[in-house]
């Protein structure tokens, strides 16, 4: 109830700003000051990130060789059968001397367990869980099943469908080591991008998250997990009492009740994790509903709890407050764009209904340009294209999340205020990758499902 009142609150006092300010002062002015206060902080952490880097060259941090926790991998999996035991026998050759995995199986009605017990019977370090038909539902439930099973200082949370280099750890634990630092998140890359354009789109909006994440890791600011890749120190975890059931993004509440708490996250892109991205769009949209959902609801559940903590450091309040526009910008869009076409149909004057079009038309072109730079800027820097690739990547990738995004944010405000929560995980299918899904059916059926019936 309380995300409905403040949700509501937060559209009501939008509406009744433009509405009234419609007919008093051009709002559109309003708009551009925000876009341009969204550039200026993408600047600014840009020049601070181009200064770490200047002082780390200079002056490198050592890596402390001796500094080799004991991790704990944990991979949940719902009807993941043709997927788990290539992720398994990836992780296996991780070079990193101290680790077990456990293999979550939630709920599967396929040969997901059959797959995951032959799997610990084959490898002394994995361990599993098989989850109760009447479980509570979610992958924060899984993880809190499995975690008192856990011996690892740290928990590093991986995806079905994970696949990783074998200095993947070797990369990522280091950055864990100081005591304020209570997670790391390592870069996520589609392995499958070059599938179709839905595949491309959506490595680049990775890419994008990870200029994002990197300029926010720069000033310290509020770093968010993703999910998969994500190592979290033990400490952390009993000192936000574990994973909270009642999200349907474990990832992003986990981040931020880290942040309230006071812990630092880091985000790491030299330790890349690849999975496979969703091929088709029916698919593609009920996976970024839930994840919207998710970060909407985080911002409404803790924004004053955030705000009135001692321990998250102010700067992480500024950078949370600044992403609450990932929200807030869209619905500012469209009631822009609501209230000005209701002015044209209901005004008369030609000068009048020519100057609202062109405000819209305005108001269109800065926030569809500012995807677009963005998403340049970092196919560029992050993606090594060329200048031409970047530029026509770029704009596709910018129709893709307009499409997607913009839409969504009303469809989700409007379930968050209407309809009851619902705790369903969502899950995306995984094993649709052609070039791979012969190999790793072949040796799942060949290698565990053999293992089974022998």
């Amino acid at each position: 109830m309380r995300e409905r009142i403040l949700l509501f609150s937060i559209l009501v006092g939008l509406w009744t700003f433009l509405y009234v300010f419609q007919y008093h002062v051009n709002t559109i002015w309003g708009l551009v000051i925000l876009l341009c206060l969204m550039a200026l902080y993408g600047v600014y952490t840009s020049l601070a990130l181009r200064h770490r880097n200047r002082k780390l060259e200079k002056n490198p941090v050592p890596v402390n060789e001796n500094y080799k926790p004991f991790i704990t991998i944990m991979i949940p999996a719902h009807n993941e059968e043709s997927v788990i035991g290539h992720t398994v026998r990836n992780i296996q050759n991780l070079s990193y001397p101290k680790f077990e995995i456990i293999l979550i199986d939630d709920r599967s009605d396929d040969n997901t367990f059959e797959v995951i017990k032959s799997l610990a019977d084959k490898y002394d370090n994995v361990k599993y869980l098989k989850r109760a038909a009447d479980a509570f539902p979610g992958k924060s439930a899984v993880l809190n099943d499995a975690y008192p099973m856990a011996q690892g200082d740290a928990i590093l949370v991986f995806d079905a469908d994970a696949t990783v280099e074998p200095d993947f750890l070797d990369k990522l634990v280091p950055n864990l080591e100081p005591k304020d630092v209570g997670a790391v998140q390592a870069r996520k890359v589609i392995r499958n991008s070059d599938t179709n354009i839905l595949t491309k789109c959506q490595n680049n909006e990775y890419t994008l998250d990870t200029y994002m994440q990197v300029g926010r890791d720069a000033v310290k600011g509020a770093v968010e997990l993703r999910g998969n890749g994500e190592l979290i120190k033990r400490e952390a975890i009993d000192d936000i009492h574990g994973w909270n059931n009642y999200t349907i993004t474990d990832d992003l509440d986990m981040s931020t009740r880290l942040h309230i708490k006071g812990w630092d996250v880091r985000f790491i892109p030299d330790a890349i994790v690849y999975e496979e991205g969703v091929e088709y769009l029916m698919p593609l949209f009920r996976q970024r509903r839930r994840w919207l959902e998710g970060t909407i609801r985080r911002y409404l559940e803790y924004f004053f709890e955030a705000i009135a903590s001692k321990k998250m450091a102010l700067r992480a309040k500024l950078d949370m407050i600044i992403y609450i526009t990932e929200f807030i910008m869209p619905l500012w869009f469209i009631f822009e764009i609501l209230i000005r076409t209701f002015k044209v149909l209901t005004q008369k004057g030609g000068v009048t209904i020519h100057n609202e079009i062109m405000s819209s038309a305005i108001i269109a072109f800065a926030v569809a340009y500012g995807f677009f730079f963005a998403i340049r800027f970092s196919l560029r820097r992050y993606g090594n294209m060329k200048r031409k690739e970047a530029f026509i990547q770029a704009v596709y990738t910018s129709i893709y999340m307009l499409a997607i995004w913009f839409p969504l944010v009303i469809f989700i405000c409007a379930k968050i205020l209407f309809k009851k929560k619902d705790m369903r995980w969502g899950k995306t299918t995984h094993g649709l990758v052609k070039e791979e899904e012969e190999n790793m059916m072949a040796e799942a059926n060949n290698e565990e499902v053999s293992q089974v019936t022998e």
